[in-house]
């Protein structure tokens, strides 16, 4: 029998539990908030996703992004279907991920906060077109140039397969930038 969260309980350890002893079927899923909480005790690298065409460069900070496989290399890219560079994302059918170096939090913050658009944050940072003509930038630990191979719609978001086609490692000596716990730390 598989056991479900139901009930919010201290564990012996002093830790919250969340698991009480119904069939997995009874259940619905955990609340928003729960799940959130959870999440935010998973350490995430940070990137900032960029794509670029014929209404120019977009580019967003992103955290919901891992390895699918190695044969054939691929990779997820979670985007929230309201964030401005989704339909950029659709149209162009490429991207690069650019995964950050511990002294490039200023520059995730800025591509993470509607406030400024798209000109301010290219502005920032040192930014060139890689192989295949996505913003790759300058500094980052690595820049994978992609293209979308399977799109699939979870709840808010979509779910990007992508393809590496270029991989570029500038800086192979530093420290990376990891979001932890609602806050960037350094790994």
């Amino acid at each position: 029998m598989i056991a479900s969260c139901s009930l919010v309980k201290f564990s012996h350890t002093g830790a919250l539990n969340f698991c009480g002893a119904e069939l997995m079927q009874d259940r619905s899923p955990l609340s928003k908030e729960i799940f959130r909480n959870a999440m935010a005790r998973l350490a995430s690298a940070v990137t900032i996703i960029t794509t670029d065409g014929e209404n120019g460069r977009h580019g967003f900070t992103a955290s919901a992004v891992c390895s699918v496989s190695d044969e054939p290399a691929t990779l997820l890219v979670c985007v929230n279907r309201t964030a401005s560079t989704h339909a950029h994302l659709v149209q162009n059918g490429l991207l690069a991920i650019n995964i950050l170096a511990h002294e490039q939090e200023e520059l995730s913050t800025l591509f993470g906060s509607s406030r400024f658009d798209m000109q301010t944050r290219f502005a920032s940072g040192s930014w060139r077109k890689g192989e295949i003509g996505m913003p790759v930038l300058e500094g980052a630990l690595v820049s994978l140039e992609c293209r979308i191979s399977l799109t699939q719609e979870i709840g808010t978001h979509s779910v990007f397969f992508v393809e590496p086609l270029c991989a570029e490692f500038t800086q192979e000596e530093a420290s990376g930038l990891v979001w932890f716990d609602r806050a960037y730390r350094r790994a």
